[in-house]
């Protein structure tokens, strides 16, 4: 069951208490001094928040609600750069994944996972736009997840452009690639961009990597799931580092 709690003064108070909270849900038309005081709390902390019809919210908490209600994160969030600074001084050669758009659960978990066990340093993730981390996405990584680090990003452009500065090679998944997978080289420092099933990679983001890759593909079948071809990727570069 997903945690949540319901009620202005009591996410005021989360908040101001460092609780982490993936995202709110306010009922439209949401005023009065006290609503003030919580958006300017949601600003400070940059959560996303939900406006939606006052039934959506009642169908998650009934009583006393006052029109708002705020899902908590079972996990701590890690600051992008600082992971970054972290890896780097243990003279590890950083292996990222970012994922654009993934919303899915079951992937995220089954993403996780392979990341955790195959040596990843961190996953990163936009605020908008994808999975929340729920107990299904930690079932789902069989416990991964409480054991790789997982970074928010407000804009994934921007955590892209932060890879690069620190020199990472900053290389996208796409069937829309020239180059082949096995023609990369993780012999670097290296981020993977890991795109949904239904749109794969951004352009925006294809726009701002380094190079882009695809996987092989004989069959009749399009495409692979998203969390399959994520672990394609990931043991190309651990095969690759030996």
């Amino acid at each position: 069951m997903d945690n949540y709690i319901f009620g202005i003064r009591p996410i005021i108070e989360a908040l101001k208490s460092g609780k982490e909270i993936d995202k709110v849900l306010v009922k439209k038309g949401l005023s009065g001094s006290l609503a003030g005081e919580l958006f300017v709390e949601l600003r400070k902390k940059k959560i996303k928040v939900q406006h939606v019809p006052v039934e959506k919210i009642e169908k998650i908490a009934k009583a006393n609600n006052q029109g708002v209600v705020a899902y908590i994160s079972p996990m701590r969030y890690h600051d992008l750069e600082t992971t970054i600074e972290e890896v780097i001084g243990k003279k590890q050669l950083p292996l990222l994944l970012l994922l654009d758009g993934v919303t899915d659960v079951r992937n995220f978990g089954a993403i996780s996972r392979t990341a955790e066990c195959m040596g990843v340093n961190a996953i990163v993730i936009p605020v908008n736009n994808s999975v929340r981390i729920s107990e299904d996405a930690i079932k789902t990584s069989a416990g991964a997840l409480y054991n790789i680090p997982v970074c928010r990003v407000e804009n994934i452009v921007d955590a892209i452009l932060l890879m690069q500065q620190f020199g990472l090679n900053v290389i996208a998944a796409s069937e829309k690639a020239n180059k082949y997978l096995s023609q990369a080289n993780f012999m670097q420092s290296t981020a993977i961009v890991l795109g949904s099933e239904d749109k794969g990679v951004s352009s925006q983001v294809l726009k701002r990597v380094n190079e882009s890759y695809k996987i092989p593909i004989v069959g009749k079948t399009e495409s692979l799931n998203v969390s399959v071809a994520a672990s394609i990727f990931v043991y190309e570069a651990v095969s690759q580092r030996g």
